[in-house]
């Protein structure tokens, strides 16, 4: 079809000069040749390959053409089963690097099989993963479709170029799945807009649930409301830490760190550290609440939880500390308008050797682990409501159809509330690797979860009015929402 005219045609074009993007000239077929259509892409064949295209002995020179087309100009046949050699498994997640086709010929004739590979070569700047060799084979049905084959074709990454090694002459690419990241500049201010307006408004509703659980703990003195009170602190300290160190690199200068940024990183570590251990303390609490119920008496149980949700954080920050893990840290924003675009906050510090080991361990690593503990606490949550609901049968059956509705209101506002509680909502960080919109809806998210705690303190404060009402009403939903709040 129309890639094989091009092959036919393009050796018979007339140029009088090197245009732009496209290589057509006489080679010496007994010297190996190298020809660069593109600053990124660049043509390496070996002088084999050249003495047997030229086939008689006294054609000294051969004719090589090299250039680069659209991909888009490529369309894709509909998969069909028993072609293994197509790596095409997922065409939407599937890129064609830089958007870019190499088409490659040299001599009148199609060149196969070769006994020392070309070497193709393609540069890139982008943030890319699983870049993969393919060429362009057409479709046996001649409707002008084909598929990307790995057929003769190896592939070899040095980290900014794939280099492909080819036993043939055709149209190459690099099929590659794009790496997730905030593609512009423009996306990277509105999040960190959500951010700074959320952590904002978290601090505020924060602060609110600090009154409002000390007015609670006075009032009726509960291990749970003690709990709460700790996470909102730790709550509050992360995002006031977050706010302080992003605002505080704004005033420096570049280059400069100094100590009050590594201070703020300290700090920031420090907090996000003990939220999640607070976090992890509450599905600790939950556990012995709903699975042992009987002789959880534990003496100055508070100070020992506290000594664990303020201990470890404190530990592992002045360990980092200690060692000069904290300092300003750069991101790297790609943008098309300015590739030195760069976001930066009082973190750890980007010179730091053992950065990454370091952020792994204590950011990704032990979230992670408390976020699935605390997500099988969740689960026990909701088998234990169902369990109730399936034991609290014995009104009517037209009565229990009619408080059905009131009922899953209820536990659903229990079960979320408990999630934002559990710290369930940091777990959609994985939604970050699939799509911009999960970055968006994990931003969102966890930097109002002050917003949700106040939310949820409200509603301890609303229990005490209801409990009346819902003990004599909902016997079923009063034990869940005593086994969530109280003890």
């Amino acid at each position: 079809m129309w890639t094989r005219c091009y092959e036919s045609e393009i050796t018979s074009c007339s140029v009088k000069r090197r245009s732009l993007n496209f290589i057509h000239l006489m080679v010496n077929s007994s010297q190996e040749a190298e020809e660069s259509p593109t600053p990124q892409h660049t043509v390496h064949i070996p002088s084999t390959c050249l003495q047997r295209i030229s086939g008689d002995a006294s054609q000294k020179e051969v004719l090589l053409v090299a250039t680069v087309i659209n991909s888009t100009l490529f369309k894709l046949s509909p998969p069909r089963i028993g072609r293994r050699r197509v790596i095409l498994e997922k065409p939407i997640i599937k890129q064609v690097l830089g958007g870019l086709v190499l088409a490659v010929r040299a001599g009148n004739q199609s060149v196969r099989n070769l006994s020392q590979p070309v070497r193709l070569t393609f540069r890139h700047n982008r943030q890319v993963e699983s870049g993969t060799c393919v060429f362009w084979q057409e479709s046996h049905f001649n409707d002008g479709t084909g598929v990307w084959s790995t057929d003769g074709c190896e592939t070899s990454e040095t980290g900014s170029e794939y280099i492909c090694s080819c036993n043939h002459l055709s149209f190459f690419a690099v099929l590659v799945n794009p790496a997730l990241s905030v593609q512009s500049k423009r996306s990277a201010v509105i999040l960190s807009n959500i951010t700074y307006i959320g952590s904002a408004l978290s601090i505020f509703f924060t602060i609110i649930s600090l009154i409002i659980y000390i007015c609670l703990q006075r009032q009726r003195p509960e291990k749970a409301i003690g709990v709460h009170l700790q996470l909102s602190v730790a709550l509050l300290c992360l995002h006031l830490s977050f706010l302080l160190g992003s605002f505080w690199v704004w005033q420096l200068k570049e280059g400069e760190e100094g100590w009050v940024c590594g201070g703020l990183g300290l700090f920031l570590h420090w907090s996000l550290l003990a939220t999640v251990c607070w976090m992890a303390l509450e599905g600790f609490h939950l556990y012995l609440l709903l699975v042992r119920v009987f002789n959880i008496y534990v003496r100055r149980y508070l100070l020992k939880l506290s000594l664990v949700g303020w201990g470890i954080p404190t530990l592992i920050a002045g360990v980092c500390g200690i060692s000069g893990v904290y300092g300003k840290y750069t991101l790297k924003i790609i943008d098309a308008t300015n590739p030195n675009t760069t976001s930066q906050i009082c973190w750890m510090s980007s010179q730091f050797p053992q950065m990454p080991l370091v952020s792994y361990v204590t950011t990704m690593a032990f979230p992670c682990l408390v976020i699935l503990c605390n997500f099988c606490m969740l689960g026990l949550v909701v088998f234990k409501l169902w369990r109730l609901r399936a034991g609290g049968g014995s009104s009517g059956w037209k009565k229990m159809h009619r408080e059905k509705g009131i009922r899953l209101w209820k536990d659903c506002a229990t079960v979320l509330g408990l999630s934002c509680v559990l710290g369930l909502p940091w777990g959609l960080a994985g939604t970050t690797y699939i799509s911009l919109s999960g970055i968006y809806l994990f931003t969102i998210l966890n930097s109002l979860q002050g917003l949700f705690m106040f939310l949820w303190s409200v509603a301890l404060t609303c229990k005490p009015r209801t409990d009346d009402n819902s003990s004599s009403k909902d016997p079923s939903s009063q034990k869940v929402m005593t086994t969530s709040f109280n003890n």
